[in-house]
């Protein structure tokens, strides 16, 4: 099983994707993913290094229970409080030792899974010639999952910080890291975050 940064260094024109480090999650809230604290420190090195080139999505949920189109709508009914008018705005903001970062870190708003779907960051990263993803946050067999296979499909060569991904699900989170390793090396490296800043230019 290779892991590591395999391919050449990081390109100083990289991005750091940071996806989903929002209060809901962090709270005590149904959504809780109780080893988040234990990454922030290693996604803040990340941003305090290169915050110029972060970009952290924030998922945001529906306004209500009955909002949603097919199986989004009855998601939505199953967690009815994590709803807007139930959670609460301020539930969506990142954490707070995040949001020290914006500026020069950007923040990118979505209602799926997915940073591809319904925003313009394949039409940004391709503007600014952008062919490499750092990427962090949570949870990794979730939105990490959906943001890591679009990057794939997209052509982008993916380095997963290891050490700064977290999930709800244990067996889930080392079930991915093995994925990535077994299945999808040729696109996917994973590399503990000491290495990515060593390598990244």
């Amino acid at each position: 099983m290779a892991s590591g940064i395999i391919y050449g260094r990081i390109p100083a024109s990289a991005v750091h994707l940071c996806v989903d480090m929002q209060r809901m999650f962090a709270e005590e809230t149904a959504w809780r993913t109780p080893w988040m604290p234990r990454v922030l420190p290693v996604v803040v090195r990340l941003c305090e290094r290169r915050a110029d080139r972060t970009c952290f999505t924030r998922f945001i949920p529906a306004r209500s229970p009955g909002d949603g189109r097919g199986a989004w709508r009855r998601y939505w009914r199953r967690w009815e409080s994590i709803t807007l008018e139930n959670l609460g705005e301020e539930g969506v903001e990142l954490l707070p030792e995040l949001q020290t970062f914006t500026p020069p870190a950007r923040v990118l708003d979505k209602a799926h899974y997915s940073p591809w779907m319904g925003t313009n960051l394949a039409s940004a990263l391709a503007a600014g010639q952008v062919d490499t993803l750092v990427v962090t946050g949570a949870e990794t067999d979730m939105c990490v999952l959906a943001a890591v296979l679009g990057a794939v499909d997209l052509g982008f060569r993916v380095i997963v910080v290891s050490d700064a991904v977290c999930s709800s699900s244990d067996q889930a989170h080392e079930a991915l890291l093995n994925l990535y390793h077994d299945r999808f090396s040729q696109q996917i490296e994973t590399a503990e975050c000491d290495e990515v800043l060593d390598a990244w230019t």
